[in-house]
């Protein structure tokens, strides 16, 4: 069984929901990321989504657009985000770990040579936010015969078809984004959010995650109620950004955040 899934039936039987903390590899610099990893998991993370730096994250708002430039000013690389995530399993083999990203870097360094890579350093599955299941009919396969899980998003101007079909291509979670927009954009309402879901939960017995608008434990407490995980990304990397100067800083300031959020969120 696949990391991400073993997790998530382990929650069920705890009843018990996902917190999904997102970083982006190499910000501020690369040699501190496994460490923020190893602070995300002893504050609460239950899967780790690691950040791929790309040029126009065209999916994210300023927040992490600025941790890409970041990175990629570091020169962080997506071979790079795989010896992180070696040194990462050196002393963690449970905590399953997502690479999440666009789809340049990939067919830069080539699809085999990607999925042969992220399953050899003990990555668990992949999120491609412009990768529809519709283009994935090449690296699909190399994925789902590696056990990579194909993990993918869904909006709320999703059509309940076009929903179906993507339910019928995911592996992992699905993500729903939980708001119009780009990542760290407005505020989130959790009865829309459980609207939303519900015709979801008809199409697909994945757990389903939300994302976009987590800002700290009441609005994780709010969407814990009605999804299976909760996915946190620019609340952290905000917190990043503002201690560029004092990176020793950072990995207590991501555990308080995430801490928070983890009391908040279990019953």
């Amino acid at each position: 069984m696949n990391r991400i899934d073993q997790r998530f039936s382990e929650l069920k039987q705890q009843g018990r929901k996902a917190l999904i903390p997102y970083i982006t590899a190499g910000d501020p610099a690369p040699q501190y990321t496994v460490g923020f990893m190893h602070a995300l998991v002893e504050a609460g993370a239950d899967v780790i989504e690691l950040g791929v730096p790309f040029s126009d994250p065209m999916a994210d708002g300023p927040v992490i657009q600025k941790a890409c430039e970041r990175a990629l000013k570091q020169g962080t690389r997506l071979v790079d985000l795989m010896q992180m995530v070696k040194e990462f399993r050196q002393t963690d083999t449970t905590t399953p770990v997502v690479l999440m990203g666009y789809l340049n870097p990939i067919e830069r360094i080539g699809y085999e040579n990607f999925a042969d890579q992220a399953a050899s350093v003990g990555v668990d599955g992949v999120l491609i936010v412009d990768m529809p299941p519709e283009e994935a009919e090449e690296i699909g396969p190399l994925l789902k015969s590696r056990d990579l899980a194909a993990i993918f998003l869904v909006a709320p101007t999703t059509s309940n078809q076009r929903a179906a079909t993507i339910c019928a291509h995911g592996e992992g979670y699905l993500y729903y984004v939980s708001l119009k927009g780009v990542t760290g954009a407005a505020t989130l309402n959790a009865d829309d959010v459980a609207e939303h879901l519900a015709p979801l939960r008809g199409m697909t017995d994945l757990p389903l995650c939300v994302g976009f608008g987590i800002r700290d434990g009441v609005t994780a407490a709010e969407v814990a109620k009605v999804a299976d995980g909760v996915i946190v990304g620019s609340a952290l990397v905000n917190r990043i950004a503002e201690s560029v100067d004092a990176p020793e800083t950072i990995a207590g300031q991501l555990k308080s955040v995430l801490a928070e959020m983890r009391t908040a969120m279990d019953p």
